[in-house]
């Protein structure tokens, strides 16, 4: 019968004897590990007894490579500035300005423009307003002059016009052209010459003409129709005494004339008359 101890003879039991191989083949395996795989070598000297549990795990592993080991041997360097910790584009994209200050002063820029505009547009309204203002005052004072004078003219033009006696023709015809101007001052000369003079000539006629007055005195009957600065028309009641030798006795006309009075450069003119 075998001895159950068997201790003093060296031989171990295929259990023990297992483990032991198991322990040989992992002490191989952990030396055919190298550097760069994440294990050390040596980790199983470093170990437990491998025949008794799992494989220690080293408390320092240190694996570096050279390229990562420079980098991070360069120390970095905080900005010192506030352009150094800006990123290139930023660096030179000048100063920042405000938030809002563009903005504000386009519309302060805006309202003064508007404000300019305005202001010019009133001043030249004021301005033209007032040319027109003073424009319209001196016509005024020029209308009113002419009214004045136009009939004026028409009370001393009327008779001078209206009237003539047969041994005087050409003389009266002479004073009434001096108180005429235009067309009409040709047209009334061709008619004197043609009809007025013959007539008169032949029937001795007379014709005194007044601008009529009230009977109790005051200004002749006349007025001023309508005026501007440069002409009026002026409304006159005129009597004429008619005596020639187709009449018996004088015959008088009430007749209601209206004058067409022009300025021109030798005073006022009558430059058409219209019986009504």
């Amino acid at each position: 019968m075998a001895n159950p101890t068997g201790r003093g003879s060296g031989v171990a039991s295929p259990g023990r004897r297992s483990m032991a191989a198991a322990a040989r083949a992992a002490a191989k395996r952990t030396e055919r590990v190298g550097p760069g795989t994440g294990m050390p070598v040596g980790v199983a000297e470093r170990g437990t007894d491998v025949s008794t549990g799992p494989v220690a795990v080293p408390d320092v592993v240190t694996v570096e490579r050279p390229d990562r080991v420079e980098r991070a041997a360069v120390p970095l360097e905080a900005p010192d500035d506030a352009d150094q910790g800006r990123r290139p584009e930023e660096q030179h994209a000048g100063p920042v300005l405000q938030a809002g200050e563009p903005v504000a002063g386009a519309a302060r820029a805006r309202r003064r423009g508007r404000f300019c505009v305005a202001l010019a547009v009133l001043v030249t309204a004021m301005l033209a307003a007032a040319a027109v203002l003073g424009w319209k005052y001196v016509d005024g004072r020029r209308t009113d002059a002419a009214r004045v004078q136009a009939l004026a003219a028409a009370q001393q033009a009327a008779p001078s016009v209206l009237s003539y006696d047969y041994r005087r023709l050409e003389r009266d015809f002479a004073a009434a052209r001096g108180h005429l101007t235009g067309s009409f001052r040709d047209e009334y000369g061709r008619t004197t010459k043609a009809v007025v003079a013959p007539t008169a000539a032949k029937y001795h006629g007379v014709v005194k003409a007044t601008v009529v007055k009230p009977p109790a005195g005051g200004a002749p009957a006349a007025s001023v129709v309508s005026a501007s600065a440069d002409k009026a028309v002026v409304l006159l009641f005129v009597n004429q005494v008619t005596t020639s030798t187709q009449v018996t006795g004088p015959r008088v006309d009430l007749n209601r004339v209206r004058m067409t009075m022009t300025r021109t450069s030798d005073g006022w003119k009558v430059s058409a008359v219209d019986a009504l």
